[in-house]
Formats: C-alpha cells, sequence, structure tokens
C-alpha cells in the first residue's frame, strides 16, 4: 500500500469525530474504494489502515467485516483481507440491480423542474477531466453522476443501496486495461439525460438511461471477461 494512499486516507481522520465507530470506518473505506484508492486484489494492512485512521484494531475488523458483507472485501485464510476481484456473473448482477433501481428512481420523479444541479456537476466534471486526458477522474465522474441521479429520490435507504452497488461496479472498472474506451462514449449521454429532465420529459430520460445501462453492462462485460479468467 503506497505511502501517498496513506497519507490520503489519515486526512479522512477528522470524519470519524468523537463518535469514532466501525460503520464510520467502513463508510471511509467504501467510499475510498469507490473512488479508486484500492484497486482489487489489493490487500488491507490492519496496522497501517488503523494507524492512518487513528482506530483500534478491534474497530477496524468490525468494519473489515461490514464491508466483507457487502461484498467489497474477502477473507482469504491464512492470508489476510483483501479488496475483491469481481467475477463477470458479478458485473451483471451489478447491472441488474442498478437498472431496477436508477430506472425506477426515473420513473418515480413527481413533477418538473427536478433539483438537478449536483447532477449536472458531475457531467461538467466527467466533461473537465476528460478535456485533461484524466480517465480515473471520469470515470469518478460517472460514478458521482449516478449517485446523484439516485439522489433525486430523496430516500436515505436507496442512497445506502446505491453506493455499496457502485463502490462494488468501481471494481471491475479497476481491471479494464482502456479507461478511454470505457468511460468516454457516456459522457455525451450522461448529459443528453441531464437536457430530457431539465426539459420535464423523465419518459425520455428513462429510456435513455435504460439503453445506458444495457450498453454500458455489455461493454463492461466484454473488456471484463477479457481480463478476468472465467469462473472468478
Amino acid at each position: 500500500m503506497a505511502t501517498e494512499e496513506l497519507h490520503a486516507l489519515a486526512d479522512d481522520r477528522p470524519l470519524l469525530g468523537r463518535t469514532s465507530t466501525a460503520e464510520r470506518v467502513a463508510d471511509i473505506l467504501r467510499s475510498r474504494i469507490a473512488d479508486g484508492f484500492f484497486p482489487p486484489g489489493t490487500r488491507l494492512s490492519e496496522d497501517s489502515i488503523g494507524g492512518a485512521l487513528g482506530v483500534s484494531r478491534n474497530t477496524l475488523r468490525e468494519a473489515f467485516r461490514l464491508l466483507t458483507h457487502e461484498r467489497l472485501l474477502e477473507h482469504r485464510l491464512n492470508r489476510g483481507v483483501f479488496v475483491r476481484v469481481l467475477s463477470v456473473d458479478d458485473v451483471e448482477d451489478i447491472y441488474r440491480i442498478r437498472r431496477m433501481i436508477e430506472c425506477s428512481v426515473v420513473r418515480s420523479l413527481g413533477e418538473p423542474p427536478y433539483a438537478l444541479d449536483t447532477v449536472a456537476e458531475a457531467v461538467a466534471d466527467g466533461e473537465r477531466a476528460a478535456a485533461a486526458g484524466e480517465w480515473k477522474g471520469v470515470s469518478t465522474a460517472n460514478i458521482h453522476f449516478h449517485r446523484e441521479l439516485v439522489a433525486l429520490a430523496r430516500s436515505e435507504r436507496t442512497d445506502e443501496l446505491m453506493r455499496s452497488v457502485l463502490a462494488e461496479l468501481r471494481l471491475a472498472f479497476h481491471v479494464v486495461d482502456d479507461p478511454r474506451g470505457l468511460h468516454e462514449p457516456y459522457l455525451a449521454r450522461n448529459l443528453r439525460i441531464v437536457e430530457m429532465l431539465r426539459q420535464g420529459h423523465k419518459d425520455a430520460a428513462e429510456t435513455l438511461l435504460a439503453d445506458y445501462l444495457d450498453d454500458s453492462r455489455d461493454g463492461l462485460v466484454e473488456a471484463y471477461g477479457r481480463r478476468v479468467p472465467a469462473g472468478r
């Protein structure tokens, strides 16, 4: 684990506040996984992470247990705790869940106008990252786009579920060797969905989103399948 990553993790220590709990530690690690700090296959050191966050070994182990339950981590006997490497079946299942959640949120929106500022901001972040050739940044902005889209439902339970699903999805993104080819085509499609919602056309936005997710699934499964052996 790189020193730079540990320093960045130490910056999250204030988020723990005075009531440090395993759930808060899990929140931090989940966010770091979603943002790409811990790639699939990374061994998570109890000493390093516990020291960076200033938490006890027992608290960290409970956080690891929570994230293992969420399928973000796995315990390997006599080897420690690792960030999971997904199978192709995992990727397909993630997209089934995404389609149910995201399309349902858009379908269930009330009457316009919709509060699209944070969704549009994520689109702009992706465009800026693409202009700079920062494809990891494009990936992060895309994750944020979908997270903020689901947040339109104003449901803490849905937000929590989506955070977990998107963090798991990010594990697949790390394995693909052409992030530009994976993410660039969807910048314009993100913008188009926002435009449809701004115009109050939620049915059209849902159709665009469903097609988008199907195409994204097919492209990721093809690219991922070339890198991950069958049966993983």
